[in-house]
């Protein structure tokens, strides 16, 4: 999926979901296709659009409505929330079945193991110390006990002097390592609360 700025549109929420939909249709059909953030954003009624929102709460909607996520290319990100547009049942799109939700703070050992067995994590974090990263690995200053920020855990880094994962963000490539972050393994920094997406 595209990056997008959220700075102006506080939709992580609705960026992580889709980004974890899309990667486990990605593994489950080898197909990568670039959902609507926008949809999301406009259609989850239990979210507050550009304001704010959970990931529990548009993943319990999506799996309770069966709702399609359409391309990207069909419903597209305007940066604020707008009236949710429906579409036909021929149009192509993506339901969520299933989805289990894990507080992975204290097991980082068990985020591992589902992040090989699933593919990639919704995840929410405490990202208050984000803003200003550059690069390196997080180990420090990410402890204000606040999950305030939701990205994906694409994958982890075990081979160097200091394990860590590889979390994906919604600020765009100009933000840290081309849009990602390495935060450190094994320390419960940024504190991280984990879903797995079933599509």
């Amino acid at each position: 999926m595209g990056f997008f700025f959220f700075f102006q549109c506080g939709a992580c929420w609705a960026f992580s979901v889709v980004s974890g939909i899309e990667s486990a249709y990605a593994i489950k059909r080898n197909t990568l296709e670039e959902l609507s953030v926008q949809q999301v954003i406009d259609c989850s009624y239990n979210n507050y659009g550009c304001n704010g929102g959970s990931t529990i709460s548009a993943l319990s909607w999506l799996n309770e409505t069966h709702v399609k996520l359409v391309r990207d290319s069909k419903y597209p990100f305007q940066a604020h929330a707008g009236l949710c547009h429906y579409f036909r049942r021929s149009d192509f799109g993506i339901s969520v079945t299933d989805y289990v939700a894990y507080d992975l703070s204290k097991h980082e050992d068990e985020m591992m193991k589902m992040l090989i067995k699933w593919g990639p994590l919704s995840v929410v974090v405490d990202a208050l110390s984000w803003q200003d990263y550059l690069g390196g690995i997080i180990q420090h200053h990410c402890s204000s006990g606040e999950q305030n920020h939701a990205v994906v855990v694409t994958g982890f880094d075990r081979t160097g002097v200091i394990p860590y994962w590889i979390v994906r963000n919604s600020w765009g490539r100009t933000w840290g390592i081309n849009g990602y972050a390495h935060v450190k393994m094994g320390s419960n920094i940024c504190g991280k609360f984990g879903f797995c997406i079933i599509v």
